[in-house]
């Protein structure tokens, strides 16, 4: 083959990574930048690019690209834009498949970052025999992807499924979209955060967590000390779960499905946080659905799965 690879990006909050992949899946090289320190768009597309670049060196430079795919939030497929995401350092509308042929002269596709991993799974993980299954992402912000019949729903302007932009408390905590109470600002990583440092204020009780300045908490540091005994952090998990049961028990009445797939780095915490979720979703899930519904954790490596996604997405659609 001419052009044996493709490049799958995963833009996130904090920091970009992406591998050269082959077309049997097989990511023969990986690297990564940081995003949050590129204000300006054009400078971390630079970065981006000589990383990429040095990485194909040794596979016999840029011209073995076929394509390029990239998982972002709120990326646009239809306009090729990533548009007002406010987990990312530029705001407005980027036109962000344009700029990257510009700058490596290989057609770029974009998708959200949510209905890059639901590709993953459907490709390599736990939904590739689900027909009609729900992806949620829980990182720094919560990505969310519809799939009905084998089909993911993108919607009129190509932005359904932002269920982390569902409202659970409309005088609640301050979401960076400008509205109050979104879920993702209570069940992301960073709204575990939140949620860590509203307990630790509101009880005097001990925790391990008062051994960190408080403005320096992760959610990691919750789930260390959760392992470790702590009533507040094992109530912090409680508490997450819960409100995600919650609302996942209303999402099932969105479209029927038969599983919802938990992908990133907070579903580390395992039962701490399954076994919330489950409870909650059940109790409050419509009787036509009870029992019905799979709560499923991704098994593809974390740092594989939204490369692999972006990669399927280029092998379709910029090859």
């Amino acid at each position: 083959m001419e052009k044996p690879f493709v490049v799958g990006i995963d833009i996130g909050g904090t920091g970009t990574v992406f591998g050269i992949v082959d077309s049997i899946g097989n990511i023969v090289s990986k690297g990564s930048i940081p995003t949050v320190k590129h204000a300006d768009i054009n400078s971390y597309i630079d970065e981006l690019y000589e990383a990429i670049a040095e990485q194909m060196v040794k596979l016999g430079g840029l011209e073995k690209i076929s394509g390029i795919g990239v998982g972002s939030p709120c990326g646009n497929f239809n306009s090729g834009t990533i548009e007002n995401a406010v987990n990312l350092p530029w705001r407005g509308t980027i036109r962000f498949s344009e700029l990257m042929k510009d700058k490596f002269s290989i057609d770029t596709v974009i998708t959200n970052d949510a209905n890059v991993a639901a590709i993953g799974e459907m490709k390599f993980g736990v939904a590739k025999d689900i027909k009609n299954f729900i992806m949620i992402t829980l990182g720094t912000g919560v990505g969310s992807c519809i799939v009905s019949d084998g089909k993911i729903i993108y919607g009129e302007n190509n932005l359904a499924g932002e269920l982390g932009h569902i409202c659970i408390d409309r005088n609640g905590r301050s979401c960076g979209c400008g509205r109050k109470g979104c879920l993702e600002t209570y069940t992301s990583a960073t709204g575990v955060v939140r949620t860590a440092r509203e307990m630790l204020f509101a009880t005097s009780k001990d925790s391990l967590l008062r051994n960190i300045p408080i403005e320096c908490i992760t959610s990691e540091d919750i789930y260390n000390a959760a392992v470790n005994g702590d009533e507040i952090a094992k109530e912090i998990f409680e508490y997450t779960g819960r409100i995600l049961g919650e609302s996942f028990s209303d999402f099932v009445a969105f479209t029927d499905p038969k599983a919802i797939v938990l992908f990133g780095g907070l579903t580390n915490a395992g039962d701490l946080l399954y076994q919330p979720i489950v409870e909650h979703m059940e109790k409050n899930l419509l009787f036509l659905w009870k029992g019905k519904v799979d709560v499923l954790f991704s098994e593809l490596k974390e740092d594989n799965a939204p490369i692999l996604g972006a990669a399927a997405l280029a092998w379709e659609f910029a090859c």
